[in-house]
């Protein structure tokens, strides 16, 4: 809650006659909010590689730069806040439907795991 939000909730708990520790234990709906805020700022903490389009540099990046860049940009990628769930199918659409080179097991793992890491709406 905000400084002047605090100040007019003690003003009119006081007006009402709450006594100020009741009105410190409402519940505030937007704590959630500002919990997933702080994940945001965490994410944003890890370094981005300029060499590879500013994609997280962390495990994987490599992987998943040079499968995803064969037909599109990572800017498509970088966009995404999908579930991982879809990431998985996904990954079976570009093979199927589109037409992308199925990759081996170690590579498809490590390039689902980055995106469902740093592009998921899981997180």
């Amino acid at each position: 809650m905000s400084p002047a939000r605090t100040t007019l909730f003690a003003t009119v708990i006081m007006m009402l006659g709450v006594p100020q520790a009741m009105a410190q234990t409402i519940h505030d709906p937007m704590s959630a909010a500002r919990g997933n805020v702080s994940t945001l700022q965490e994410e944003e903490a890890v370094p981005l590689n300029p060499e590879f389009e500013n994609m997280p540099d962390t495990p994987g990046m490599e992987e998943t730069y040079y499968q995803c860049v064969a037909c599109h940009s990572m800017s498509i990628i970088k966009q995404q806040r999908i579930s991982d769930a879809r990431w998985d199918y996904l990954w079976e659409w570009m093979v199927e439907e589109q037409g992308m080179p199925e990759a081996d097991e170690e590579t498809k793992e490590i390039v689902l795991d980055y995106l469902k890491q740093h592009f998921s709406s899981e997180r």
